[in-house]
């Protein structure tokens, strides 16, 4: 029977009723952002198919991992998802809007990740694709907010943003006395202007800004291809243990 699901090596996306696919953006996100047996509870934001927590339930089998999904479908598609993994013990989903969650709920995280929405479509996003997409769902600024509230000390926060969205991202963490610790610039090619920032934040030593604390992002640059499906190393190395042909 036809599927439309994305194998990866060790788990597979079911992704027939999500309007949000498997991209490269999750995956880059979800293979990037460090963890280790300090790890122990994760929330991944805008869940959709699953995909990022299921690739942290891989690299952190003893965790426990939430999603939170606003979309109903894709929501359902994510649980299926889950049950269908090696690890459906150790995930669950919640069907909310990330605000209602932070709200609500009273566990704290050591990591919260999230691919999340970030166009602007205007004022009325047409079609579940432009709203699954569209970033008045969730504004960065109810992202970084949320996190705040459900951190826990030594908590992190790990996103994946368009690369223009870096000074409001700065302004926001010191808003809400963050700093950011980490920071990847990714490119299609060597040629081609950053598109996406890999990003890893924490909470600031005290309450002034990382300049005046001596905290410094350690920055560094991800070229995915050399041409079309020509991969460099750096990229094959990093998505290796869940790309079928890496």
């Amino acid at each position: 029977m036809a599927t439309s699901g994305f194998q990866f090596k060790k788990f597979t996306v079911e992704q027939d009723r999500c309007a949000m696919k498997v991209g490269t953006d999750g995956v880059l996100l979800g293979a990037w952002t460090n963890v280790g047996a300090h790890t122990s509870r994760i929330l991944d934001v805008g869940s959709g198919t699953g995909l990022i927590a299921l690739m942290m339930a891989q690299r952190c089998p003893h965790a426990e991992i939430d999603g939170v999904e606003l979309d109903p479908e894709a929501f359902e598609q994510g649980v299926e998802n889950f049950e269908q993994s090696p690890w459906d013990l150790n995930l669950f989903n919640y069907h909310a809007s990330f605000q209602e969650f932070a709200e609500e709920i009273e566990d704290q995280y050591d990591l919260i990740i999230s691919n999340p929405p970030f166009f602007d479509h205007g004022d009325r996003p047409e079609g579940p694709r432009k709203l699954a997409r569209d970033k008045t769902t969730l504004p960065l600024e109810d992202l970084i907010s949320g996190a705040d509230r459900l951190l826990n000390e030594q908590g992190r926060l790990a996103l994946v943003l368009p690369a223009d969205q870096e000074q409001n991202l700065r302004a926001l963490l010191s808003k809400f006395n963050f700093v950011l610790t980490r920071m990847t610039k990714v490119r299609g090619h060597a040629q081609s202007p950053v598109k996406r920032i890999l990003v890893e934040c924490s909470r600031a030593i005290s309450k002034h800004t990382a300049e005046d604390t001596g905290q410094e992002t350690i920055v560094s640059e991800l070229i995915i291809e050399h041409q079309r499906h020509l991969y460099t190393e750096e990229f094959k190395a990093l998505v290796r243990e869940f790309y079928l042909k890496m």
